[in-house]
């Protein structure tokens, strides 16, 4: 988001300005990620013919292409930077009605969460560039006819280019879902309020506070047809005062001191005014007027403005008081605690796994206290272990687990994170084994064991250096001492049976290099990934007793399927790839794999960063069933581990790193258990009957036993 005030003319016609540029022909295009020049020249290309007579749509397509190279995954490409003032510049040039999309498109870039420094030399451009487009998108906005929905996204585009942080809401908005996901300025805490887009048809609160005339902008500013726009528009009995607030905002020029409950105002009051039909843009209006108001933290039990919390920028946020509050969030459906639990019933006490949205009693979140976590009543949860540390003070943050299971039947967890200290613990009671084992010389980032041929079953750890060790689960001992490489960070890592009777260790690393190696020595045998494409998470598939194959997400959000018993690395051999018309139909960019066991079969789970899963046939490609829908926290790297339950079915335990709640998925019957917790999720592993959850803080377990 742009965090400085852009000066622009005053009418809405987009004025010629010199905007410098990096020449197409500079070689440092070459260094850039995310542009090329020669894609750039196609666009402009295509965009300079759609003006002229018998204009062509082309440039759409060469635009979607490159911005999926600008923006991959959330993540912003300092080529951007070099691009867009090119862009930019051609789009203003275009009718208003045919930029609406580009706009819009645009306004996501510069709000992206993650988003690098503007290299030197390109800022000057990259600036200007955003000052024409604060003026071009306002003119698209009041010339075109578009729907109510894409209003609203194009009125907070227009917020984002005049450098006001309240335009990130772009990416949290989902009206036509109806619900509103929050984040406290003050502890972090997500919390959501479902069905909260009603039309309140009058306002529920009173309206905030006019902007302060002393933080306009200078005259000049190009937001002023827009404030004469809104003085004839009309929401309805109580609205008006809400309306002078948008008026208000409009006219000093959005600046990025302005409150963002007025830039909100002033959001609803562009959608009432343009948005088409003229019922639904005043029925959308009313609703987003409900973001002015405020919310209750559940965790922290503050109260901020809804501005606050939709807000990425909000370090100077303060709980006001008192505050108008918005419609109260319902309760999330959340796992319920059995009384035999909560009274400490033991380690056989159990949880049912609810169908979603089935009511039960009182919904318990899980805090911890000292060793022993507890429900929200503040009695303790006994079937809860906390994985002990065995040294002084904590173990620390675990973003790594893997599940050892030996022939003589015993299962143990291991666990990691940026210490470098490897632990393996008995998931029954928390029980250290063996541990802490040090001398990892970097933060361990994936782990896996090992079944040989002989019986043995190691350990596998990789690091953040490409560092790879193995380790005698039975002794506790290193059997290859870790050693750095340039291959780059390890994302992933498992085990691959080749028919040939050999049982290998499969790495992938940020870089590309997805690498087949014999567990005695830790050398490459053979390779896989012959694309290059940076790697995410792999998972191993077995098709057959004696026969794996790997499965990958990658950087790019799709999914790579191989064969590690043929040498060619081009050659497909055994392995199906992914139907790639559901993976575009679904939306779904993958940054994450899992094998889920079946009765019928091993499947593949893929998920993204919206919580989204979807399972595969390995032997069609085929999606099967209908999936996981989004989850309700924020988005974030998922997290997935499954087993099969004591009843036969298949259970499959998701999260999105970051957060502080996990899903337990049934996909055979579609129930799904919702569990919040006190800690942040860093990964999941099942080891039988039992749900191991690394967190920020260490390592608890959790029943998954039904009665």
């Amino acid at each position: 988001m742009i965090t400085e005030p852009l000066l622009v003319p005053a009418d809405c016609e987009p004025r010629p300005m010199m905007i410098p540029k990096l020449p197409l022909r500079d070689p440092r295009w070459r260094d850039l990620d995310g542009a090329r020049a020669e894609d750039v020249k196609t666009v402009l290309e295509q965009m300079a013919a759609a003006t002229g007579a018998g204009a062509g749509d082309a440039w759409r397509q060469s635009w979607a292409r490159l911005a999926e190279d600008l923006i991959d995954d959330g993540t912003v490409s300092d080529g951007a930077y070099a691009a867009l003032p090119y862009l930019v510049e051609a789009a203003a040039a275009l009718p208003a009605g045919q930029a609406v999309d580009f706009w819009v498109d645009l306004g996501f870039i510069v709000t992206a969460e993650d988003r690098p420094p503007v290299p030197a030399g390109l800022r000057a451009g990259f600036g200007a560039a955003l000052r024409l487009a604060e003026q071009a998108a306002l003119r698209s906005f009041l010339l075109a006819d578009a729907s109510a929905r894409v209003c609203a996204s194009l009125a907070l585009s227009c917020v984002a280019f005049a450098g006001h942080r309240i335009g990130a809401a772009l990416w949290d908005l989902q009206l036509q879902e109806g619900h509103l996901l929050l984040v406290c300025p003050g502890c972090g805490h997500d919390t959501e309020i479902a069905d909260f887009f009603v039309d309140p048809v009058r306002p529920p609160f009173e309206a905030p506070g006019l902007p302060d005339p002393a933080d306009a902008r200078p005259a000049g500013h190009p937001w002023g047809e827009v404030a004469e726009l809104l003085r004839g528009e009309a929401l309805g009995e109580g609205w008006e005062a809400f309306l002078r607030v948008a008026r208000g905002a409009a006219e000093a020029g959005v600046p990025p001191e302005t409150p963002g409950q007025a830039v909100l105002c002033l959001v609803a009051g562009m959608v009432a005014a343009k948005g088409t039909p003229q019922w639904a843009g005043r029925e959308w209006a009313r609703k987003l007027m409900l973001l002015t108001g405020g919310f209750r933290c559940w965790s922290c039990e503050q109260t901020w403005t809804i501005a606050d919390g939709l807000s990425d920028d909000s370090d100077d946020a303060r709980p006001p008081s008192p505050l108008p509050q918005a419609p109260s969030p319902g309760p999330l459906p959340q796992m319920r605690i059995p009384r035999t639990a909560a009274a400490g019933g033991g380690a056989g006490a159990a949880t049912e796994p609810e169908a979603a949205g089935r009511s039960g009693g009182a919904v318990p979140r899980l805090h911890q206290g000292g060793n022993a976590p507890l429900a929200a009543d503040g009695m303790p949860w006994r079937p809860v272990p906390v994985f002990s540390a065995a040294v002084p003070g904590p173990l620390g943050g675990v973003n790594s687990l893997a599940v050892v299971t030996r022939p003589d039947r015993s299962v143990l967890v291991a666990g990691a994170g940026d210490a470098g200290v490897v632990c393996l613990w008995d998931p029954a009671d928390g029980r250290l084994v063996h541990g802490p084992l040090e001398g990892h010389p970097d933060p361990v980032r994936s782990m896996t064991s090992l079944l040989l041929p002989d019986g043995r079953v190691l350990l596998a750890s990789g690091g953040g250096t490409g560092a790879i060790a193995l380790w005698d689960t039975v002794t506790g001992q290193p059997v290859l001492e870790p050693v750095g490489n340039w291959l780059g960070e390890v994302t992933g890592m498992c085990t691959a049976v080749v028919p040939d009777g050999r049982t290998l260790l499969v790495s992938a690393t940020s870089r590309g290099a997805v690498r087949l190696r014999d567990p005695a020595s830790g050398e490459a045998v053979g390779r896989l990934n012959p694309s290059g494409r940076p790697i995410h998470a792999i998972a191993a598939l077995p098709i057959s007793a004696g026969h794996t194959l790997i499965a990958a997400a990658d950087a790019q959000g799709g999914v790579q399927v191989w064969d590690p018993a043929v040498e060619d690395p081009w050659d497909r051999g055994a392995a199906v790839q992914l139907n790639e018309r559901a993976l575009k139909d679904a939306d779904h960019r993958v940054a994450t794999v899992a094998a889920v066991p079946g009765a019928e079969g091993t499947l593949l789970a893929t998920g993204d960063r919206r919580g989204v899963v979807m399972l595969w046939d390995p032997a069609t490609g085929a999606p099967v069933g209908d999936g996981l829908p989004p989850a309700t926290s924020a988005g974030g790297t998922p997290a997935m581990a499954a087993t099969t339950s004591q009843g036969g079915r298949t259970v499959l335990v998701t999260a999105l790193k970051g957060a502080r709640s996990l899903r337990v998925w049934e996909p055979e019957t579609g129930a799904v258990q919702h569990i919040a917790l006190d800690v942040v999720v860093t990964c999941v592993a099942v080891a039988g009957p039992v749900l191991v959850v690394g967190h920020d803080a260490g390592v608890l377990a959790l029943p998954l036993r039904r009665p």
